[in-house]
């Protein structure tokens, strides 16, 4: 099964995109092995001490280390992502370089009509820089807008069309992520 690293760039209580990732990993536990990874407590990126990185960076970078594959899902702030994801980013960018060459899906959520439309392009020019080099599953963005009126109070996506849209995604992902993983490891 795929190991999976999720990040989510919300860590309000009531985030509608934690919410979704919740829900991203319990319905496809049984084919993605899908952990969410915290990112709030990460120290801000420092290059002089990333060789001798603060403690919750080395407990964040041993984490992301052990997956396969990421799930970014982020909110929009500003037309952009937001800065404790980027942060998180700017970590894997450096030393290690965890996300290189592993396959990546991402989604987000919004009460907003376009779904996090801006912030994705803009993470997906991120994830392309040559520090990255992560592999970005091409298409099948799942930009939820309107998010108040598709998930319940529990975290439950009620919007079937949603719910079977984010299938299709993960049937496209899992193939390209193993791919991923082949070419890694021959």
């Amino acid at each position: 099964m795929i190991k999976v690293a999720a990040l989510v760039g919300s860590f309000r209580k009531e985030s509608y995109n934690m919410k979704l990732a919740k829900f991203i990993q319990e319905r496809y536990k049984d084919r993605l092995d899908i952990q969410i990874i915290p990112i709030h407590d990460l120290a801000f990126y420092d290059q002089d001490v990333e060789n001798e990185a603060p403690a919750s960076v080395q407990r964040f970078k041993a984490a992301v280390g052990e997956a396969d594959a990421f799930l970014i899902v982020t909110p929009e702030f500003n037309h952009s992502i937001p800065g404790v994801l980027k942060n998180a980013l700017d970590w894997m960018s450096r030393g290690e370089r965890e996300m290189a060459n592993k396959a990546v899906f991402i989604a987000g959520a919004t009460m907003g009509a376009l779904g996090t439309v801006r912030a994705q392009m803009q993470l997906r020019q991120i994830l392309n820089a040559p520090g990255m080099g992560a592999n970005v599953l091409p298409g099948n963005e799942i930009l939820i807008g309107g998010v108040q009126n598709k998930m319940d109070e529990n975290g439950q996506l009620t919007d079937n069309q949603t719910a079977e849209f984010i299938d299709k995604v993960v049937d496209q992902f899992i193939p390209f992520a193993e791919r991923q993983l082949e070419k890694t490891y021959s």
